[in-house]
């Protein structure tokens, strides 16, 4: 393979593109709100897809809405290097989560194009539907779908608290693909992101080589009692759903603190009926957010809660529904693609240092059916999933810079 040390893509352009986009559905804060197959969605994948059809690129779209870029290699029957990530936000989101990826993709297709080079391997830039899982639950859906997790049925049905689903809104704003989703092959996948903690930035390290994602658990509650009147009704005679439900936050918290330090547990949403200020809530849905990179640890987890809920809620006299909607084991990416990025980091002279993902990817369904490895780049202050998310130009070229290495050492293998 040729030297490729001397390859660089163009920092200020790809800054330049991550402010552009970010003009699409810009909110107040500094922030975007770009949910998932809306129209600002919408906005954002149009103005992707024109960025690389410029670039020279052939588009596909499957019948999950996924978005592939596509630049021809010398041997366009091998399989492609992917890389990318997605393009749709928190409520309120930041700049640089999800869309960083793609971009970052994107400057290495149009920096290979500057500098005349071609690989061997077709190189691919992909946008993910649904990442974020903010209005369709559960997160990564779409990916999902790519490697076998779930089934395309499944996927097209995921609704929305309104009731439109997946497949009707893919249809409305014009994504409906008419490719299958996955089932070919894939030489390798990157994934660049922003880390979405603290770690690199206090450590002064520029690249997280990531070798690792926490396994997740997620799961949907409903806690049924009696609504009745806030007044009238003793006590002793309650079967309040909400107390249930805050009873069950205190447990959650307290598995995570169990499973310390490495353990992460949430109560991220709760909707409360009749939700009125002189009815006791008679019914309360609530969601539970388990990780851990040791299964066993998190299957322990799942054992405390269920157990602890069925206790809360026997003692109040309440009904319990508990489902887990979404499910993966810890994942260990692929040797070769790891060593593919520490490769770039070492050539550049980034100071850098080996991660596990708090947090899911699109990374973690491909790397069951592709060799994967992720790259990270700092945050300001660990902050993300937040309208002042914030990065440096220093830090989002250097990732692209290991990027781009990492996809020339496996887009130009001869086979």
């Amino acid at each position: 393979m040729a030297d490729n040390r001397n390859l660089s893509i163009n920092g200020d352009r790809l800054w330049e593109s991550l402010m552009e986009m970010a003009k699409i559905g810009a909110t107040p804060k500094g922030g975007v709100c770009r949910l998932a197959l809306t129209d600002l969605d919408k906005q954002g994948r149009n103005l992707f897809v024109d960025w690389c059809r410029a670039a020279g690129c052939t588009i596909s779209v499957d019948k999950m809405g996924n978005i592939f870029a596509r630049r021809p290699g010398r041997n366009n029957d091998l399989p492609p290097v992917i890389t990318g990530s997605h393009l749709d936000s928190q409520p309120t989101g930041g700049r640089f989560d999800g869309v960083y990826g793609v971009l970052a993709g994107l400057e290495v297709v149009r920096s290979l194009n500057d500098l005349g080079y071609e690989t061997e391997h077709p190189v691919e830039v992909a946008v993910w539907t649904n990442e974020e899982g903010s209005r369709f639950a559960p997160a990564m859906v779409a990916s999902g779908v790519f490697a076998g997790v779930f089934d395309l049925d499944y996927g097209l049905s995921r609704a929305d608290t309104e009731g439109k689903t997946m497949g009707q809104e893919l249809a409305r704003i014009g994504y409906a693909g008419e490719a299958p989703v996955g089932g070919r092959p894939v030489h390798a996948y990157f994934e660049a992101h922003i880390e979405q903690g603290p770690i690199l930035e206090a450590e002064g390290k520029t690249i997280g080589v990531v070798t690792d994602a926490q396994g997740q658990r997620w799961y949907e509650l409903t806690i049924t009692g009696v609504e009745s009147h806030a007044g009238p009704t003793p006590m002793t005679r309650r079967k309040d759903a909400l107390l249930g439900a805050a009873r069950i936050v205190d447990l959650v918290n307290k598995v995570g603190l169990a499973n310390a330090p490495r353990a992460c547990a949430t109560v991220g949403m709760m909707q409360v009926y009749p939700n009125s200020r002189n009815v006791i809530p008679g019914r309360v849905f609530m969601t539970i957010d388990f990780r851990h990179p040791e299964d066993a640890v998190l299957a322990g987890m799942d054992q405390a809660m269920r157990e602890g809920v069925a206790r809360i809620c026997g003692e109040i006299g309440l009904d319990v529904q508990i489902e887990q909607i979404f499910y993966y084991k810890p994942v260990h990416f692929d040797d070769d693609c790891i060593e593919a990025v520490r490769k770039g980091v070492a050539e550049h002279g980034f100071a850098a240092r080996d991660m596990v993902s708090g947090a899911g990817h699109d990374a973690c369904y491909l790397a069951r059916v592709a060799p994967t490895a992720m790259i990270f780049i700092p945050c300001i202050d660990g902050i993300s999933h937040n309208e002042i998310e914030d990065a440096t130009p220093e830090w989002v070229a250097a990732g692209g810079q290991v990027l781009l290495r990492a996809i020339l050492e496996k887009a130009g293998q001869a086979n």
